[in-house]
């Protein structure tokens, strides 16, 4: 399946230099684009709730002792050289 997008030209033209640099077709510069992008946001989206989680005291307080009560499983009894 095919879709037309329009980008503007700066975009195009910097699409196209990136597909003769790196040996690869439009579609797949367009494509890692929207993956890249996709997963940037993802990471954007991820950090703000961890900055929420840790500017109120008692849910930050909460997640730490979780974490702690966790970490004990971590070597499952096995000691490590």
């Amino acid at each position: 399946m095919t879709t037309t997008v329009r980008v503007s030209r700066d975009t195009k033209k910097t699409a196209e230099i990136l597909s003769e640099r790196y040996g690869k077709k439009l579609v797949e510069i367009f494509n890692e684009a929207v993956e890249l992008y996709r997963r940037y946001r993802f990471l954007e989206e991820v950090n703000a709730a961890f900055a929420a989680l840790r500017a109120d005291e008692k849910e930050w307080e909460e997640e730490r002792r979780e974490r702690e009560a966790w970490d004990v499983t971590l070597k499952d009894g096995l000691e490590y050289a």
